[in-house]
């Protein structure tokens, strides 16, 4: 076997021992980079508006990205010709890209879900006909809870291609009601009923609610109630009123009206066919 001091004297003089000095300071100086750069993102991230998802999966990214740039550094500071490799690589990154193609356009989806912001966690939103309250955005699915406590989980890159109505993006919302009463009734009498109706616990006082003659029908006149509320309180608020509307009507002798057919007989007529 041969001596240590023969293979010292071999590796020095395929200078072996100099590439390996290099790969060790290469490894420890790219590993504080890494830390730091790390550090330094993260920082930043946290200052960002970015859904935890998102800046999760930005770091996540980031890191992969610079350890395989330290180990193509490594590689080539022992003299490994890393050309083969990145060709290598490219190909596999390729074949895997189209057998995860669709994974692939559901994280897509969801980072530009996370970076565009067209709705947060918490918002009630309707998605292509789907509506509920948004309670994750990962990579792959948002996750819908629906009024009645159903778990609603929609791709991101379906989201993406879908209408999007975020019910919660404004502080106010406005709620419409509308109502029938018939022809007998003064019109102002009714519009004043329902201005009255709307002024209900939590309901805006500014913009002042609106009613008015929506249109006329075969067999009463249409009206719509107009009012706004803050966001959270819009169903509260919206239920309210629908039953203040009624009671009101019943106080001041209002008719609401329903479908039905008057028949008129030619009393003329009638006799004849007695007759």
């Amino acid at each position: 076997m041969e001596s240590l001091n023969t293979l010292v004297k071999k590796w020095l003089a395929e200078g072996l021992v100099d590439k390996l000095l290099t790969a060790v300071i290469t490894l420890v100086v790219g590993l504080l980079i890494i830390k730091a750069v790390m550090r330094l993102l993260t920082r930043a991230l946290e200052k960002s508006k970015l859904e935890k998802a998102a800046y999760s999966l930005i770091l996540s990214l980031a890191k992969v990205g610079l350890y395989l740039m330290l180990g193509l550094s490594l590689a080539t500071s022992i003299g490994i010709n890393v050309t083969g490799v990145v060709a290598l690589a490219s190909v596999l990154t390729l074949a895997v890209s189209l057998a995860l193609q669709n994974i692939l356009t559901n994280v897509l989806g969801g980072f530009t879900l996370l970076t565009t912001h067209p709705f947060h966690s918490g918002d009630y939103v309707d998605i292509g006909g789907q509506s509920g309250t948004v309670t994750q955005i990962d990579m792959s699915y948002t996750r819908l809870v629906t009024p009645d406590n159903k778990v609603i989980c929609i791709p991101n890159s379906t989201v993406l291609a879908s209408e999007v109505v975020n019910y919660s993006a404004n502080d106010t919302r406005r709620a419409e009601i509308k109502v029938s009463a018939g022809y007998d009734a003064p019109t102002q009498k009714v519009i004043d009923a329902l201005a009255l109706a709307a002024t209900v616990d939590n309901a805006l006082l500014e913009p002042a609610p609106f009613a008015a003659v929506d249109s006329y029908g075969d067999n009463a006149i249409n009206y719509v109630l107009r009012f706004w509320t803050k966001t959270e309180d819009y169903w509260d608020v919206y239920y309210k009123v629908n039953q203040r509307v009624k009671n009101i009507f019943d106080e001041q002798g209002i008719p609401m009206t329903y479908p039905h057919l008057n028949v008129h007989f030619d009393k003329e007529y009638l006799e004849r066919r007695k007759v």
